[in-house]
């Protein structure tokens, strides 16, 4: 090979190897744009999915959402939508709770924690982020409630009402420190107000039909009792018994009363009316005695109390009181019949019941024997004169409780609930147009009703989840008037 041949072929070999370079450079180009391809639409199918995973959390702070999951326990409340696991039929036959609540309201409840801890994470502002309210009362009672089933005879049984007790506690401490603004109060009363109407109207079909198969198919239970007193028949509808239906009515009543003395615009009174015209009438189709004084005796503070320490008209709540008396008249024969009748000892029956009471008390003072374990104790303490005679719970909750869980556990329920009301008491002192008259009938509604738990077990979860949830607002609605300016307060 010579120097020409040698010279010529160096250029060669170089342009060949830039050749196959440049070539394998080309190539990773090529290869590189589908991977970036491939690698932008994995990175968006994971974003989605991330999205997708969230999305129920993210709904769950949304202000619709926490409304509507309120609006579900408000109207479970009457309806009752659930079930009781583990259920003992021959206990709920003597009035203990009988089974493990399961219900809407347990699954919406769970909803609202979800939303307040995801929204407190989420929250940096310090203003929103205030302390919790903390009812020290409610808790000593759930605490010694808990306590009273380490001398349960049955924990089993006791551990049902725990857990009733704990999640109707659940509900007034998410109110007390979630509701914040008028219109959330405005939305839960109408709400209330809704729910009476809707189980007045199922109980007037009832009472009129005798079929529970007519009440629209709901998957819950229709109370239809047989008394002598009564025509035959007493309503409790969805709620219950009878008399735990008038309870349920009788305190919406008195709430109903109380919206015709706000501020609230023709459509919230129209309502109220509506409530007190068919709520009325449902309410005389229970027969309950104790739900008619009930009743009675919380309209009668709302309308004294509202005339006197704020001079207002009493044009309002004796239309009320009016629409009430006109519910009378058709049915006097039957309300008659049912207060001055013989009730075949119904009435009388209740006096060994609770010296029972006192028998077991004498014996178990301190922690009592146990929640919900009245019945399960009770034949240790029959005397003869129950051979023949009713045996149930006794029918005062302050006795079952006195029971059940002892001094202790008596004292702190009452703590409870004349807290509740002097905190609607001082909630009415500060002259808001619009809070103050529903913290007075609030505070009216459940003065009633203790009138009542003197003469009734009150042991299901309608009406303590009721009365709960009315505690919880009325420490929101608290709050807000003592926030509020006073002019502010006046003007709304």
């Amino acid at each position: 090979m010579n120097s020409a041949e040698l010279s010529s072929s160096e250029p060669t070999g170089q342009l060949s190897l830039n050749a196959q370079v440049g070539g394998s450079a080309h190539g990773q180009r090529g290869m590189a744009e589908p991977l970036d391809r491939w690698g932008r639409i994995g990175s968006l199918g994971a974003n989605s999915l991330l999205v997708a995973l969230l999305s129920p959390f993210l709904a769950l702070t949304a202000r619709s959402m926490q409304k509507s999951l309120l609006a579900i326990i408000i109207l479970d409340i009457p309806f009752q939508v659930g079930t009781h696991f583990y259920y003992r039929e021959s206990d709920a036959a003597l009035g203990a709770l009988g089974g493990l609540s399961i219900s809407f309201t347990t699954i919406a409840l769970a909803g609202l924690y979800l939303s307040w801890f995801i929204r407190s994470l989420t929250n940096r502002n310090t203003e929103e982020r205030r302390s919790v309210h903390i009812n020290r009362s409610l808790l000593l009672y759930l605490a010694i409630a808990a306590l009273s089933m380490m001398v349960a005879q049955d924990v089993s049984l006791s551990s049902f009402e725990v857990l009733l007790l704990l999640e109707a506690s659940l509900l007034y401490f998410y109110v007390a420190n979630n509701v914040r603004t008028r219109q959330e109060v405005i939305f839960i009363v109408s709400m209330l107000l809704l729910a009476c109407l809707l189980e007045s109207l199922v109980m007037i079909v009832l009472s009129f039909t005798g079929m529970p198969s007519t009440i629209w198919g709901l998957p819950t239970h229709i109370f239809v009792d047989a008394d002598p007193t009564s025509g035959g028949m007493r309503i409790g509808g969805t709620v219950g018994s009878p008399n735990q239906s008038a309870a349920f009515l009788s305190i919406l009543l008195a709430i109903a009363a109380s919206v015709l003395v706000t501020s609230l615009g023709r459509a919230h009174k129209f309502l109220a009316m509506a409530v007190l015209g068919l709520g009325g009438v449902a309410l005389v189709f229970t027969f309950s005695r104790g739900g008619w004084t009930s009743c009675a005796v919380s309209i009668t503070i709302l309308s004294l109390v509202a005339w006197r320490r704020r001079g207002l008209s009493l044009r309002v709540p004796l239309a009320a009181i009016v629409v009430l008396v006109l519910l009378y008249l058709p049915f006097h024969n039957a309300i008659s019949t049912r207060l001055l009748g013989d009730d075949r000892g119904s009435a009388e029956s209740r006096i060994p019941l609770m010296k029972l009471a006192f028998r077991i008390v004498e014996d178990n003072p301190v922690l009592g024997v146990g929640a919900n374990n009245f019945t399960v104790v009770m034949s240790r303490y029959l005397t003869p004169e129950f051979r023949k005679g009713f045996l149930y719970a006794v029918h005062n909750k302050y006795l079952l409780i006195l029971s059940e869980t002892g001094i202790g556990g008596l004292l702190t329920y009452l703590a409870f609930l004349l807290g509740t009301v002097r905190t609607g008491w001082r909630c009415w002192e500060f002259d808001d147009r619009l809070l103050s008259p529903l913290a007075l009938g609030f505070m009216s509604a459940i003065t009633g009703h203790m009138v009542q738990m003197g003469v009734d077990v009150f042991r299901g979860r309608p009406i303590q989840q009721l009365l709960w949830l009315l505690a919880g607002l009325m420490t929101a609605m608290y709050k807000m008037c003592a926030a509020a300016p006073r002019s502010l307060s006046n003007m709304a």
